[in-house]
């Protein structure tokens, strides 16, 4: 977990201003060496560009199969995908003094195969989704309307332009 200020530094805050991101790494796939402190690093740019101090985020990476499994009971979708992202801002917020966001789950293999075919690399592409998964959270929702679809898609891109291109892998 992580104490941040609004301007990024890592210091604890007073009482009025609480400015708590918790941000949670699991890694349940061996395809690829994900980094938690960059991935908590990316996740708390995108929430702090979006306005969102505080609160509570998972980031699962996982294999296809568990995707697949997910994708099914979620929504109704047989098959693996690249990014889930479950926001717990559209219903209740949960109990004391903790905001959960939700949870991101980003499938690694999933990601090789799109990496490939954009021509690009795996960090880039886990960049991406991480992004993607991470603006669901914070309210935006390509699915509801091409205006939204454009709306997210404008996002995702000035974030990609302004966040500092580290890669997600590298040493635990």
């Amino acid at each position: 977990s992580v104490t941040a200020s609004s301007n990024g530094s890592s210091r604890p805050m007073n009482k009025q201003t609480p400015a708590r991101l918790d941000i949670s790494v699991i890694d349940r796939q061996r395809r690829a060496k994900i980094s938690p402190v960059k991935v908590r690093g990316l996740v708390r740019k995108v929430l702090m560009r979006e306005g969102i101090r505080a609160g509570a985020v998972s980031v699962l990476f996982v294999g296809d199969r568990r995707m697949r499994d997910l994708n099914r009971t979620f929504r109704g979708a047989d098959r693996a995908t690249d990014v889930l992202a479950f926001s717990f801002r559209e219903g209740e917020q949960g109990g004391g003094e903790t905001n959960l966001l939700g949870d991101v789950v980003i499938s690694v293999p999933t990601a090789e195969k799109q990496a490939a075919r954009e021509g690009h690399a795996l960090e880039a592409e886990l960049t991406i989704l991480l992004i993607h998964g991470v603006l669901h959270l914070a309210g935006y929702d390509h699915e509801r309307s091409s205006g939204e679809a454009r709306r997210m898609r404008r996002q995702e891109t000035e974030v990609l332009s302004q966040i500092e291109r580290r890669p997600l892998r590298g040493s635990r």
